[in-house]
């Protein structure tokens, strides 16, 4: 017998029952794949072909695809009794599966638990998820799970053999949280991933008994995949928690940030910020105020929504090559780290009110990936860095108006060619809903006077703001009409300053204002054009008067 012949799979320890009487001529056979067995009552005068039958019809193996061995030789002939091959009674045999027939299944999912399944290839949608949920013991919730397969929703009954065309199919089951599955081809293999439902702040996750923290990413479209990257700092941040380093709260910062630790306690994987922990949030660890109007420590933001922005930076951060989805690179133009919205639950978050291992206890927040780094630029001048590592960060800060960008939250990390890369963090107060507290401490760098080179002007011409606001969308973020307004004023802006040759600090000073009492020039642009503004008139009218004041201004400048 070919080894490629033998598939392994374990057997449930659950009898197979003969329906009948039981006559002297019974006996008790075991069926063994593995080490897992099966126990079967039989007659010495059943054929193989019945035998065969009731295992398919008891545990789902068609007949076809199953070979019975006994003694080292194959129970081949259907129409022989079990007692010609000399099988009696307490005998073991092996069930042997047709590999050609079988498609491998590794269930992972984001808490470190890992499954693995072999399904005949004839089997259905609904067969998989109750082997997932005898496996899982509960682990996983599949009531509200649904399959996907290239977007295609597929019901219980859909057969994997209309899924996985190859002979040898392979199915990776991902699970990020128990809701929805997601499939499509990677090569000759389907990939399912298990993505949430839709999920708003205040949602809580479903929690296993037993644990003491929870870790899990939230979705609200299912269509949305992570990268490799993602998963490992998924990953490397839930075995640190296993193997119970605690998250590190940071005493600088106005919020609740929390350093996350890998499985050895020496390094940190990844930071997380609960939105209840934020500045003027009703968890702030810091001693804040709760805010009394819903506003951010930053005009034009709301508490609570620092994590959401996190995140809508990263997303929003392409790669010089081109959209993330198409060129594959996890990190972007101007390097901000990888970032996901995450739920989380550990007793060392700040719960003032009392913890227990609940899902009313867990953290909405955002999970950034933590970048090694010799420092962050208030520890050394501004003459250290590059003119076009500066400029990379201004572009950043400039199209999504960043009302909170100081020397403490860009780091600087020193590589072995000499060069120093700077990376920024801190996305909470990006994309206001109005532009009165814009702040760029780069302004006053002397690298911010330069005009921008020909590749970064290329960069800044590619982006589109329509297009991100739809990103944001698809990614979960029904952005504000007037946060959506901002960055279209600001990507206007940034377009067009750079098409007149201006360079980031001419641009910068245009968003930021003087002092805290006089408005800035795109703050008067934009009451300019509020002034002209009918009743009636649509987005796109008022976007045209920015447009043409915004011209004005700037040729004016330019000369």
């Amino acid at each position: 017998m070919s080894a490629a012949d033998v598939a392994v799979r374990p057997i449930c320890k659950e009898s197979v029952h003969w329906q009948g009487r039981c006559s002297g001529e019974s006996i008790l056979i075991y069926l063994t794949v593995d080490g897992a067995v099966t126990p079967m009552r039989v007659l010495e005068s059943d054929s193989i072909a019945s035998v065969k039958m009731r295992i398919q019809s008891c545990k789902g193996i068609e007949r076809k695809k199953h070979k019975l061995v006994y003694g080292g030789r194959e129970l081949a002939r259907k129409d022989a009794l079990i007692k010609d091959y000399g099988v009696t009674d307490g005998n073991v045999l092996h069930l042997v599966l047709r590999l050609s027939d079988m498609i491998f299944i590794l269930v992972r999912t984001t808490c470190g638990k890992e499954f693995e399944f072999q399904i005949d290839r004839h089997r259905n949608v609904g067969y998989l998820k109750q082997r997932i949920k005898r496996k899982g013991k509960g682990f996983i919730d599949l009531e509200s799970q649904e399959f996907f397969c290239g977007g295609e929703e597929l019901d219980d009954q859909r057969l994997f053999r209309d899924l996985c065309k190859t002979d040898d199919g392979v199915i990776q089951l991902v699970v990020q949280k128990s809701a929805k599955v997601k499939a499509t081809s990677v090569h000759k293999d389907l990939e399912l991933s298990v993505v949430a439902d839709a999920c708003v702040a205040g949602e809580t996750p479903n929690i296993p008994p037993g644990v003491d923290f929870w870790l899990e990413p939230v979705f609200v479209n299912p269509k949305v995949s992570f990268f490799p990257l993602l998963w490992d700092m998924l990953g490397s941040t839930f075995d640190g928690l296993k193997k119970g380093n605690q998250p590190m709260r940071s005493s600088e910062g106005t919020g609740g940030t929390y350093f996350m630790q890998d499985s050895a306690g020496m390094e940190y994987v990844s930071v997380f910020k609960p939105i209840d922990e934020e500045p003027m949030a009703v968890n702030n660890p810091q001693g804040l105020p709760v805010s009394s109007n819903g506003e951010g420590l930053k005009r034009g933001t709301k508490v609570g929504e620092g994590a959401v922005r996190e995140v809508a930076a990263y997303i929003l951060d392409h790669p010089k090559s081109g959209p993330r989805w198409l060129t594959g690179e996890p990190i972007g133009f101007a390097g901000v780290p990888p970032t996901v919205m995450v739920q989380c639950l550990h007793q060392a978050f700040n719960h003032p009110h009392g913890f227990d291992c609940s899902s009313k206890h867990s953290k909405l927040g955002s999970l950034q990936m933590f970048m090694n780094n010799d420092g962050n630029c208030e520890d050394l001048g501004p003459g250290a860095f590059s003119v076009e590592e500066v400029h990379k960060i201004t572009v950043l800060d400039l199209r999504m108006a960043n009302a909170d960008r100081h020397a403490g939250n860009i780091l600087f990390r020193k590589e072995e060619s000499g060069n120093t890369l700077l990376v920024p963090i801190d996305h909470g107060y990006c994309l206001p809903e109005k532009f009165e507290d814009c702040t760029f401490d780069w302004l006053y760098w002397p690298q911010a006077r330069h005009p921008y080179s020909r590749e970064t002007v290329d960069y800044i011409k590619s982006l589109d703001a329509e297009k991100d606001i739809e990103l944001l969308n698809y990614y979960g973020w029904d952005v504000p009409v007037e946060c959506a307004q901002t960055l279209r004023i600001s990507t206007m802006l940034l377009k067009k300053g750079v098409e007149r040759g201006l360079s980031p600090y001419d641009i910068g000073s245009i968003m930021c204002r003087e002092n805290l009492n006089k408005e800035s020039v795109i703050e008067e642009i934009i009451c300019e054009a509020q002034e002209s503004f009918l009743p009636g008139m649509g987005e796109s009218l008022f976007l045209q008067s920015v447009s043409r004041i915004m011209d004005s201004h700037l040729d004016k400048l330019s000369k």
